[in-house]
């Protein structure tokens, strides 16, 4: 019966593993024997260069300002949209005061909920789209107007919110958070839901706060979850081509304008890719992409981990 069940297993396992293999480890095997290569990309004629794309790569002063650039979203993201979705997440769980002096969210937690949730059902196309004409410079943009009638803009010199290299990466990084948060919200949301009210009302007969309560009960509680969410936002901050390519567009080919100030990664590694057409020294940056990643991802794992705590 053992040795008919493992074949059983095995049976359903072989074409799940068959299709991972075909499809996602034999192009990064693919990628690493392309980036040994002078490849154009437009032909399957190709010389071999052994390890000078990565020569190249340390040398190239736009990379490794993207990945500086990469670095500062590395940094930022994570840590305010897991702030802003734990502040969030608990005061619509556990916020308020419920009857009888018991424990539950703020008034209107549930329609909180959908607010913070919406920007999440929107492409990030979509979001670049509105962003764009959120940071319009011509004085028509919502962010400038706003400004202008606040009386802290002139109308006849907007700010150039992505034509400015100290404006434009902190401008990608709200569209960041700001459709990143309602997700992790309701991934916070869903791991209190598991954490006994009893806790909170016990504490707050003990006469602690809400901030209290938050540091010492929500926060240790949640930690698996918010280790999650540090590694899927740290692997965001770590593409970002998207937002890029999209709302700097008009800086040059793939975004990175201004004068490469939100250049990061991919958009180095499509540009040489597909505008300059070195496919073989663009194999090479996603090689270094994928190992920072995966360094990253264990890095953000074994810094983070702690026992689990158990009731």
């Amino acid at each position: 019966m053992r040795k008919g069940q493992y074949r059983f297993i095995a049976g359903f396992l072989f074409i799940p593993v068959a299709l991972y293999l075909i499809f996602v480890i034999w192009p990064y095997i693919q990628t690493f024997g392309y980036s040994l290569t002078d490849w154009k990309g437009q032909s399957q004629t190709f010389n071999f260069v052994g390890l000078d794309n990565y020569k190249a790569l340390f040398q190239d002063d736009v990379f490794l300002q993207a990945i500086w650039h990469n670095i500062q979203f590395l940094v930022f993201i994570p840590v305010i949209t897991i702030l802003l979705a734990l502040f969030f997440a608990f005061m619509v769980n556990v916020g308020g005061r419920g009857h009888a002096g018991g424990v539950s969210g703020v008034a209107g937690s549930g329609f909180y909920k959908i607010v913070y949730f919406f920007p999440q059902v929107l492409s990030l196309a979509i979001v670049a789209v509105l962003f764009n004409a959120v940071y319009r410079s011509d004085g028509g943009g919502m962010l400038n107007g706003l400004l202008i009638k606040l009386g802290l803009v002139d109308a006849d010199n907007p700010v150039e919110w992505l034509n400015e290299p100290g404006f434009v990466r902190w401008a990608l990084i709200l569209v960041v958070v700001w459709h990143g948060v309602g997700f992790y919200l309701v991934l916070f949301s869903a791991a209190m839901q598991s954490i006994p009210k009893d806790i909170y009302e016990a504490a707050l007969i003990d006469g602690a706060g809400r901030s209290q309560s938050f540091l010492r009960i929500t926060l240790p509680l949640l930690w698996d979850s918010v280790q999650t969410a540090w590694v899927y936002l740290g692997i965001v901050a770590m593409d970002m081509f998207v937002l890029v390519a999209s709302m700097t567009q008009n800086m040059g080919a793939y975004g990175g304008g201004p004068d490469h100030a939100s250049d990061v990664m991919s958009s180095v590694m499509m540009r040489n890719f597909l505008y300059f057409g070195k496919s073989g020294y663009a194999c090479a940056m996603g090689v270094v992409m994928l190992l920072l990643t995966l360094v990253l991802s264990v890095v953000t794992l074994r810094v983070t981990r702690r026992e689990r705590v158990e009731f």
